[in-house]
């Protein structure tokens, strides 16, 4: 099974990539996260991604296609893969479309999880991080035993600046503009598979694996 897994921040599509590589047994694979795989093996694509992050310039689409073709190549890919927030642009959805036939694949399924605005306000307003640990808590889905406390140190728990509601705004409006051409693209070519994500995490995988099984 080669999926896609879309949404927003506050969607919970890393929560349910890990929940479907683990029931499909294929690879969950996130871009930030083989980007600093180059990074840290200091592969020729690795170097050049890492100088342009200290220029504090984003990295290019032809380095990421480039780590993301890489990262096709292994084995494991062969019998399936999860890609987590990738890709997000219509270039990159070309090149990634090119990069997986090149390997003799063809993608499955598009999953783009759906959940509305308030809601996800709701998920990433009331998150809180631990000074200490880094332990992330919820006001309301996952509090601490003692407000304000981590559990795990005692550490202090506080919001994160890019968690005020402004913040929030901000970043869904620029998903939700660069996202929705690509939300088009891929309905066009029957992958796309529109989920509701605002229900319990249990729930929203089953209603995953029930749209990717209508392949």
């Amino acid at each position: 099974m080669h999926i896609v897994l879309m949404g927003a921040q506050g969607t919970g599509k890393g929560t349910q990539a890990t929940i479907l590589a683990q029931a499909y047994r294929i690879p969950h694979i996130s871009t930030g996260d083989i980007l600093r795989q180059a990074v840290k093996d200091g592969t020729p694509l690795g170097k050049k991604a890492q100088a342009v992050m200290e220029r504090g310039e984003l990295v290019s689409d032809d380095i990421m296609i480039g780590i993301v073709r890489e990262r096709l190549a292994r084995p494991d890919c062969e019998k399936g893969f999860i890609f987590d927030g990738f890709p997000r642009t219509i270039a990159q959805a070309d090149a990634f479309t090119e990069a997986v036939r090149d390997r003799g694949l063809r993608l499955d399924a598009v999953v783009s999880l759906e959940v509305p605005r308030e809601i996800l306000l709701e998920r990433m307003t009331g998150r809180r991080v631990c000074r200490g640990c880094g332990a992330i808590y919820h006001v309301k889905y996952s509090p601490p035993e003692v407000a304000g406390r981590c559990d795990r140190c005692g550490g202090e728990l506080y919001q994160r600046v890019d968690d005020h509601p402004d913040a929030i705004n901000t970043r869904l409006e620029a998903y939700e503009r660069q996202t929705a051409p690509l939300i088009d693209y891929y309905r066009q070519r029957g992958l796309l598979k529109a989920v509701d994500g605002a229900g319990l995490v249990e729930e929203v995988a089953g209603a995953i694996k029930s749209a990717v099984a209508g392949q």
